[in-house]
């Protein structure tokens, strides 16, 4: 095995076979991102008040991931592993172990933490947080908003409008009776805590039939929080005589996420699938009901966090079938008990991004990923000249004519998943006619036999990047690149279309009148229209059944109003709404416009600034040390191609814009890429951050399999 750089910092891994070359894998992830992907481990079993900070924030978090409890079933899991994948997470592992024994990070040093030898344990750890974390947490949250605004006496035709064709089986006055210990709204105007960071992401890929090189060329840019250091992924290069593989990894766990190798290239999204569910029970004395008539007795477990210099916290988990009870069953009432469905998985998603870097064309790329356990949407491209797409994910079984969204009634046992959709069945499609394939978060369940979407982003994005595709025929690199830093907002379109007769004669109403709905940093246009936006979410829906202070927090203190924002768009569009309480939609625009526009314009960038902080040390550290780069000024909106979301969430600025980009054309044997950070997650490497600047500009750098004349030391 050989490891060198390249002139950008980025690993090359030479190995004897795909064994080899994942212990160099292994090993290059220790040695550049060793804090992160212990970090990751420490968070994960829920030991951050033991090892890193014994805040009440810290317990709260340990809390939650031992209500998770990702290390369940382990053993089970670890024997499903074919012998070939076990062979290649163990070889990574010892990878991992051999750069963890020659340093340990120095931050773990002063904590006085002395790291345990990486396992494929921790892999599959790992798979399940990434799985959930941001990710399938939002359906979650979305779900919880739901239950909170029938306790709050919302009405049903508001209900319907604003989660429309996924009510089916909702018994609001069942619903009322639930008690809830975690809210999404703050208990001073009865809801609580904010909403979770979550993804978004674009992938397209486009047919040799559209392209200069006659062949496929590939796209993606995964959003995530921005604002931390390093960043998520680790790009790398891996060869083996054999083949190669080259593209994003996530420090912790062998294979690339998103990636290519000589005849195949695969990208990935978020698909909002609705894998989560929640079961109402009826207990006391400490047992659950079930149909005909039987209480039946929980499955009791006691979790103690330990923390650091104060006494341990334990806590008891309630737990039948349907997940993890919320509550105290000993207390008669009704409680939520709620499941994650891929929350015992791991093996099969593992295996098949191990097997995807020796497949050899579209479709077997499609079987492979349609049978990962998590919720992804995966575009891929070959060099036969395909191109497809793969929603992956256990979606559940559910008894008909309910989507999932809604709280059962627990002691039904028609209630109960009756196991998972074959992966042939979720939305999926090769080789369409229109020679593309575009994802964005949008509803894809058109392409199923079943259909696993309840709530999800607006199509805003995915029709932006079809309209620039359909633009023009021989398409190349340069224009994906230009596609990933498209700013044009047709959210803002469909508003202004409804907005702009209605605009008062102001200096303010002019420029918004005159906007050319981009959202580039210099757009006072763009910083106009955000505040009418806002203030039209306050007009219709604070008024009208929410309150303010709910409003408020929704729109300041979570990501609830930037990621679904199309449940709102839907009402916020409609010629006619309950929401509008007797009122027509032009005159509600016109009354927020003349109140909202009252301003003296700024710059949508001087709203739109990020330090990028250190993730153990969170901008606590001097700025002059350099753990925190930046500010960053992020273009872009939550219905840009190029998203550039800002906002507070869990008490904290966070972020959702392009992470990375990829781009590649398959009659080559190259990528295109750049990320916001660099390969290293030690602040005093050269490398530590040296792919912003390239990120920041829109420039490109070229990652192949091939020898380079810079070979530099790893």
């Amino acid at each position: 095995m050989r490891i060198w750089r390249n002139q950008h910092g980025v690993a090359h891994v030479e190995g004897t076979d795909l064994s080899d070359a994942l212990r160099g894998m292994g090993y290059a992830h220790g040695k550049d991102r060793a804090m992160q992907l212990l970090l990751m481990r420490i968070l994960g079993e829920g030991r951050g008040s033991e090892l890193l900070d014994a805040s009440d924030t810290m317990l709260q978090i340990d809390l939650f991931f031992k209500r998770m409890n990702w290390y369940a079933n382990m053993a089970a899991e670890i024997k499903k592993l074919p012998d070939r994948t076990l062979k290649l997470c163990t070889a990574y592992c010892e990878g991992v172990n051999i750069a963890l024994s020659e340093k340990i990070p120095w931050e773990f040093k002063l904590l006085g933490y002395k790291p345990e030898p990486w396992k494929v344990e921790d892999i599959i750890l790992l798979s399940r947080m990434m799985g959930y974390l941001t990710l399938a947490q939002s359906q979650g949250e979305m779900e919880r908003l739901f239950i909170e605004m029938v306790q709050a006496g919302v009405d049903e035709q508001k209900l319907h409008e604003l989660f429309p064709a996924v009510l089916n089986g909702m018994d609001t006055a069942l619903i009322r009776q639930v008690r809830i210990e975690e809210r999404i709204i703050s208990p001073a105007s009865l809801w609580n805590t904010a909403a979770p960071l979550m993804m978004a992401s674009n992938n397209w890929a486009v047919s040799g039939k559209k392209t200069a090189s006659g062949k496929p060329i590939l796209a993606n840019d995964p959003h995530l929080e921005l604002n931390r250091l390093p960043s998520v992924w680790y790009e790398m290069v891996l060869k083996t005589p054999d083949g190669y593989a080259l593209g994003a990894t996530l420090p912790g766990a062998p294979g690339f996420p998103i990636g290519r190798n000589a005849k195949l290239a695969w990208s990935a999204t978020y698909t909002f699938m609705d894998a989560t569910d929640s079961w109402i029970e009826n207990c006391k004395e400490g047992k659950y009901f079930r149909e005909p008539n039987r209480w039946m007795d929980f499955r009791k477990r006691t979790e103690t966090v330990l923390r650091k210099k104060k006494p341990p916290v334990e806590k008891i988990f309630y737990e039948n079938d349907h997940g993890v009870l919320e509550g105290d069953p000993f207390t008669p009432g009704y409680y939520l008990t709620t499941a994650w469905a891929p929350a015992s998985s791991g093996a099969i998603s593992i295996t098949s991004l191990l097997d995807i870097l020796t497949a050899d064309n579209v479709e077997q790329g499609m079987r492979l990923l349609g049978a990962v356990e998590t919720a992804w949407n995966f575009v891929l491209a070959d060099s036969l000249g395909n191109i497809g797409y793969q929603m992956s994910g256990l979606m559940p079984k559910r008894r008909e004519g309910v989507s999932g969204f809604v709280p059962l009634p627990g002691w039904k046992p028609e209630n109960d998943w009756q196991g998972f959709e074959a992966p042939e069945d979720l939305p999926r499609c090769i080789n369409p006619d229109c020679s593309f394939i575009a994802t964005a978060n949008q509803d894809l369940n058109h392409l199923g036999r079943v259909h696993p979407l309840n709530t999800m982003m607006g199509p805003y994005r995915a029709d932006r990047i079809a309209a620039l595709l359909l633009e023009k025929d021989r398409l190349t690199c340069e224009d994906m690149f230009a596609i990933h830093y498209d700013l044009y907002s047709l959210q803002a379109e469909a508003f202004m279309k409804i907005l702009s007769p209605l605009l008062p004669d102001t200096p303010a109403g002019k420029i918004l009148k005159q906007w050319d709905l981009t959202y580039s940093t210099d757009s006072e246009g763009a910083w106009l229209f955000e505040l009418f936006y806002k203030a039209l979410h306050h007009e219709v829906f604070a008024g009208n059944g929410l309150g303010r202070a709910v409003v408020d927090h929704l729109d300041q203190h979570t990501g609830i109003f930037n990621d679904f924002y199309l449940n709102f768009d839907r009402v916020l569009l409609a010629e006619n709404s309950a929401w509008f309480n007797g009122k027509t939609r032009e005159a509600i625009y016109a009354q927020t416009a003349q109140k909202a526009l009252a301003v003296k314009p700024q710059k949508w960038g001087d709203s739109q600034k990020l330090m990028l902080t250190h993730i153990l040390f969170d901008g606590r550290l001097p700025r002059w040390l350099g753990f925190d780069k930046g500010p960053v000024t992020v273009p872009g909106n939550r219905a840009t191609i190029h998203q550039g979301q800002i906002y507070e969430s869990a008490g904290r600025k966070t972020s959702f814009a392009p992470s990375y980009r990829m781009v590649t054309d398959l009659s080559t044997d190259e990528i295109h890429t750049n990320l916001a950070g660099g390969p290293s997650d030690r602040r005093f490497s050269k490398w530590y951050c040296t792919d912003l600047k390239n990120w920041e500009t829109g420039r490109y750098k070229r990652l192949c399999p091939m020898a380079s004349d810079k070979r530099l030391r790893f």
